[in-house]
């Protein structure tokens, strides 16, 4: 019997990219690098913004297959291989293990010791390390650790072992790996399998060939093959935006004394080499502008990037992709293209002068329907252990210079708040108290260089503020129209030193066709003032209250405040900082700080028991 292994080609970057572990039917595969991709049938993916931020020539999506057979010979698609390679049957226990060249195209793995045959399954457990590299446990030395090196060495035979279960225990206690090589009998359990146990690192991932593999010394940490620590993608993302004849910069002026500085001819003369950092720091402290702005001049004028290539063994720098898409979406006149279409709304309100309908209208500015979207992903790398760790390429033999990416079509809507009421509310003393203390939790944090792509140098009141806001207002459309959460999406503009003060809600789906308009009329006049009233309404209370809105620090590494997955957390493809950097208290306000939607809340509720007193009376 055959069987189809579905990889959709948008799951070629994100979850299932180069690197990545995938379980589908029972069997488990890892996806290769880009260098082992059919040159013959990849897609040309166009985005030029995103290639030259990236230092790469362009982007290739995974060839796309006809029927979804990955296991047919000659047939087109990303190449996945599996791993682990050790299997055992769950009939007769023993463990087998599967090369390539024991593969027949169609049928799954069958234990050779059984009648009628068994299907084989993959061991549960595999060994990483913080240099990328994945590979199988040594089971047969697992099973001989507790012996002296000298007994080790007489049982010759090593894969003669057999995956036992013990009815006498329970967990991992009872599970066990032992030596079936005859007067041997070596076997331990796998209560302590998980952690480091002294193991050596394969210096390789296994799509590598063993003359690619490395002298890897990084300590080697057993996990389960479907943790979460096994694989972090490194994923850029951009929107296929009209190209404008000059780059457009939220402050021109100190743009223009940055050009001016008498050092400005040396640094770009020097761009990309170790002395434009003594250049970059004088113009920073003469002129005041910051690294994104230096970096976007930089290239502007010279061509150059400041981001690592695909093959340099460096952490890549995330380059920052909103200073354009910003100018973009909130053009006088919104720019059209194709896969570009804007148009300008409002919330209904002009004539209100009650609250909290008024009000709601005061905080709110600019309202763009995104009718088409054309949005790039492209994968550069990924990493083990933890975020933090050494970044490997997606063409791990570092010799290509284009990434692979997907292109996703779709739809949204883009909202800023008002500018005089963000500038008021951002300068109250006990706002910027209680963001000073995430910031000191994201200094702290391993996360806190990835997250300042998105933050900028300083975590600012604003980015929590929308950051936050986008999430209560997916989680509440998830509810009107017809999106779940997970298929809605963020990106947020909240740089103050770009004076970005704004968020996009959209979704996008690999269909050429884009989506179907659902979430472009959920943005229109009257239902995003609705929905933005009863979004505030509902942020009000969590059902964890009050120990979610008193927390001084929660979430990975203390960066949330009030948010939980009660309230505020969405899943993770749907967040750019991942569920990281919120706080549900200065979006409807709490006991030590003021809301911004906060006069919001408290007029709606008075709106409310005033109905409700004139109908009871």
């Amino acid at each position: 019997m055959t069987r189809t292994l579905r990889v959709r080609q948008s799951q070629t970057v994100l979850p299932f990219g180069v690197g990545a572990v995938v379980d589908i039917q029972g069997e488990s595969f890892v996806a290769t690098g880009i260098g082992d991709w059919p040159s013959r049938a990849r897609q040309k993916v166009e985005s030029p913004r995103l290639a030259s931020r990236l230092g790469v020539t362009g982007f290739y999506a995974a060839p796309a297959t006809v029927n979804e057979r990955f296991d047919s010979p000659d047939s087109p698609g990303a190449p996945y291989i599996r791993f682990p390679s050790w299997l055992f049957c769950g009939a007769c226990r023993r463990m087998k293990r599967w090369r390539i060249a024991d593969e027949k195209p169609g049928l799954p793995p069958r234990c050779p010791s059984c009648s009628p045959a068994r299907t084989l399954a993959p061991m549960r457990f595999v060994q990483i390390c913080a240099a990328g590299h994945l590979s199988d446990i040594d089971w047969w030395f697992w099973a001989h650790s507790r012996r002296e090196s000298d007994e080790r060495r007489q049982c010759g035979e090593r894969e003669m072992l057999r995956f036992q279960v013990s009815e006498r225990a329970s967990g991992l206690e009872a599970l066990s790996v032992a030596c079936a090589h005859k007067g041997c009998g070596a076997s331990r359990d796998l209560l302590d399998i998980l952690g480091t146990h002294g193991m050596r690192c394969s210096g390789r991932n296994p799509w590598q060939r063993a003359t690619e593999a490395m002298d890897c010394v990084k300590p080697v940490q057993v996990v389960q093959r479907t943790a979460g620590n096994l694989y972090y993608p490194v994923v850029h993302s951009a929107l296929d935006i009209p190209e404008t004849e000059a780059p457009v910069y939220a402050d021109e002026e100190l743009a223009g004394r940055v050009r001016e500085h008498d050092l400005w001819v040396s640094l770009c003369r020097v761009a990309g080499t170790p002395r434009a950092e003594v250049f970059r720091t004088m113009i920073r402290e003469d002129t005041g502008a910051d690294d994104q702005l230096l970096d976007a001049l930089t290239a502007a004028e010279t061509g150059q990037t400041t981001a690592v290539s695909p093959g340099s063994p460096a952490t890549p720098v995330r380059p920052d992709l909103s200073r354009e898409e910003w100018a973009a979406l909130t053009a006088p006149v919104p720019p059209a293209t194709r896969d570009f279409a804007l148009r300008e709304t409002t919330l209904g309100l002009a004539h209100e002068t009650q609250d909290p309908w008024a009000g709601l209208r005061r905080r709110i500015g600019r309202i763009i329907l995104a009718d088409r979207l054309r949005e790039v992903r492209a994968l550069s790398g990924f990493t083990r252990v933890s975020p933090d760790s050494t970044v490997v390429p997606a063409d791990t033999a570092r010799r290509l210079k284009w990434l692979p990416a997907v292109e996703v079509f779709g739809e949204g809507f883009f909202l800023t708040l008002d500018h005089q009421e963000l500038a008021n509310w951002e300068g109250s003393s006990r706002v910027r108290k209680r963001v000073s203390g995430m910031r000191a939790d994201l200094d702290r944090s391993f996360q806190k260089d990835r997250l300042a792509a998105l933050t900028g140098a300083e975590l600012s009141p604003r980015f929590v503020l929308l950051h936050t806001l986008a999430h209560l207002l997916i989680r509440q459309l998830s509810f009107e129209s017809g999106y779940t959460t997970a298929s809605l999406r963020e990106r947020i503009y909240a740089r103050p030193e770009q004076d970005q003060y704004g968020i996009l809600v959209y979704t996008a789906a690999g269909d050429a066709e884009g989506t179907l308009g659902g979430l472009v009329q959920q943005g229109e006049a009257p239902r995003l003032a609705e929905t933005l009233l009863r979004m505030t309404e509902a942020a009000a209370w969590c059902s964890a209250d009050p120990l979610c809105a008193e927390h001084s620090g929660q979430g990975f590494g203390n960066l949330n405040r009030a948010a939980c997955h009660a309230c505020a957390l969405l899943p993770e493809t749907s967040c750019e900082t991942g569920n990281a950097l919120l706080d549900r208290a200065l979006v409807v306000g709490g006991e030590h700080v003021p809301g911004y939607f906060e006069p919001i809340v408290v007029a709606a509720w008075a709106a409310a028991a005033a109905a409700l007193g004139q109908t009871t009376s």
